[in-house]
């Protein structure tokens, strides 16, 4: 197994089972909300991280991942690759575990800042494709 296969299965089965989903809205027509509802089925608490601080699948919304009263296991990125590196960033800040960067989100400076953190990190890769993986 490569290691960052094996990165992935720790973050989908050991990391923890709260996950910041920024990007993440009402709009059934963005990949956020489908991807949001598959971590729901697969036992993950998804935190909705935006500026509308909307709840969505029923769970209250926060403006920014500063504004979660509780600890986050894993911030999950929906926002274009120019923004991706300073959420990034405030993952590290909040005491995330991980940092999950979805298809098309690329930031190798941000990866490297956050491995250097100590946080497992993944890019370009989406959770609800990788978790049936797992069997």
């Amino acid at each position: 197994m490569d290691a960052e296969t094996e990165t992935i299965r720790r973050i989908l089965t050991s990391t923890g089972d709260t996950w910041a989903v920024v990007g993440l809205s009402n709009n059934t027509a963005r990949a956020a909300y489908g991807v949001a509802g598959v971590l729901q089925r697969f036992g993950k608490r998804v935190v909705p991280v935006h500026p509308k601080a909307e709840a969505v699948h029923g769970e209250q919304g926060y403006a920014s991942l500063a504004d979660i009263p509780f600890p986050v296991d894993v911030v999950d990125v929906f926002v274009n690759s120019d923004l991706a590196g300073a959420v990034a960033d405030e993952a590290v800040a909040a005491g995330a575990k991980a940092v999950w960067f979805q298809l098309d989100v690329i930031d190798d400076a941000a990866y490297e800042r956050t491995r250097a953190a100590g946080l497992d990190m993944i890019m370009d890769r989406c959770p609800a494709i990788e978790i049936p993986k797992l069997g």
